[in-house]
């Protein structure tokens, strides 16, 4: 068996009919540019959510009043009052693994200033929340633990918010602004964060002290919630395990009772992403990987045809020495250079595709190298799997019949 002249026989048989090879490549192509493009979005998409997610802060825990019934009926998430001053001062001062803690607490209404306003939510957070949050102050400065102690009527605002009650462009700090006939004077501009990856307007924030939006905008005296932040990501789980005691012991109840608040970390939501996006890039990859094997049915189907065309060929090489393996290994090159040509063209592309998706569409696209190793892969077995059988067929003819064959 010589390859050489195999492989020479197999490229001459493909050249003399290029667009028969190149639509029966066509399924191929489509099938790996889609598989590489899909995986590419699905990943792209689950690192900018995992982006998002860190510059918010990796180790941010989240607590949130819960399980609070009146008369056998569940509060909504507002009316629940099991989060108290107490709570945040216990967490504060006995919590080991917690850096930084701030209470939070969220009042809305028609933000107005002289002829301009704009609906929002004013949170009550403390002193900490910048740290907790990640965010900084670009002009002007954050409220104290003193304007805390007082209810001070003072706030630090987002670009949003700056550019939607100032819109002249004149300097805000020191403006006052009314929130439900409630004035605040703003003392710090917040530095922009622009849009997440879901959507959400981060410079749409207004910040002021939590006693200040209990006391003077909600008249209560309980936490929506309360934010924390680890000392490190490693140790959000035991941070968590330590808030849980501190408020089942501050909150007196039995071991038998369940928790009356919860407790939700970033870890817990990056998890929940990553299962989410890989669910989705899986499904994805699985509907592209369908074009895979109508490209491999199509390669049969021109490789049977091939095989009806050429029986006459193939019965005067067996007259002439070449053995059944011969015109085996002949037709399975054929089907296995089909393939991997459309699988090096359907990389090309499906690169090509991912840079204008991310160029015109400014959509995060992350290719993956295991998908384009697993396609060409694919690619590989697909022309072995689907070129075995009309090979085989070819292989099988006998010369008298095949050089009889009209």
């Amino acid at each position: 068996m010589n390859w050489t002249n195999l492989f020479k026989i197999s490229f001459k048989a493909i050249a003399n009919n290029k667009t028969r090879a190149f639509l029966t490549m066509l399924g191929i192509i489509i099938g790996v540019a889609a598989v590489i493009t899909m995986i590419a979005i699905g990943q792209g998409a689950k690192q900018s959510i995992q982006k998002e997610i860190s510059s918010m802060g990796s180790n941010i825990i989240m607590i949130h009043a819960g399980g609070d019934r009146r008369g056998g009926v569940r509060l909504s998430a507002d009316e629940m009052q099991t989060l108290k001053i107490a709570d945040y001062a216990a967490l504060r001062n006995e919590c080991i693994y917690l850096s930084y803690v701030s209470p939070n607490v969220s009042a809305a209404g028609q933000l107005v200033s002289g002829n301009n306003n704009y609906p929002a939510s004013v949170s009550g957070v403390g002193t900490e929340y910048l740290s907790i949050r990640q965010l900084n102050i670009q002009d002007g400065e954050m409220f104290t633990s003193h304007d805390e102690r007082t209810a001070a009527k003072v706030c630090v605002i987002g670009k949003t918010i700056v550019d939607n009650l100032f819109p002249d462009g004149r300097n805000p700090i020191g403006e006052t602004i009314r929130i439900n006939q409630v004035p605040l004077r703003v003392i710090g501009v917040l530095e922009a964060k622009g849009y997440n990856s879901m959507g959400m307007d981060q410079d749409e924030i207004i910040l002021a002290p939590y006693t200040t939006v209990m006391k003077r905008l909600l008249a209560v005296d309980y936490f929506q919630g309360i934010f924390a932040s680890a000392i490190s990501e490693d140790m959000t789980g035991y941070a968590t395990d330590e808030i849980r005691d501190i408020l089942r012991r501050q909150h007196r109840l039995k071991e038998d009772e369940p928790d009356d608040f919860m407790i939700r970390s970033q870890q817990e939501l990056s998890e929940m992403m990553d299962i989410t996006t890989n669910i989705l890039t899986t499904l994805l990859a699985c509907i592209a990987g369908i074009s895979l094997l109508v490209g491999g049915i199509g390669i049969m189907n021109i490789m049977y045809v091939s095989v009806t065309e050429r029986t006459r060929e193939i019965g005067l090489r067996m007259s002439v020495g070449a053995r059944g393996v011969d015109i085996l290994a002949q037709f399975l090159i054929e089907a296995i250079l089909i393939s991997i040509s459309g699988g090096i063209i359907g990389i090309i592309l499906g690169g090509t595709i991912c840079a204008c998706i991310n160029w015109l569409a400014n959509w995060p696209v992350a290719i993956q190298t295991w998908s384009v190793v697993l396609s060409f892969a694919v690619c590989t077995v697909t022309g072995v799997f689907f070129g075995w059988y009309p090979a085989k067929k070819a292989a099988a003819l006998d010369p008298i019949d095949a050089l009889r064959y009209e």
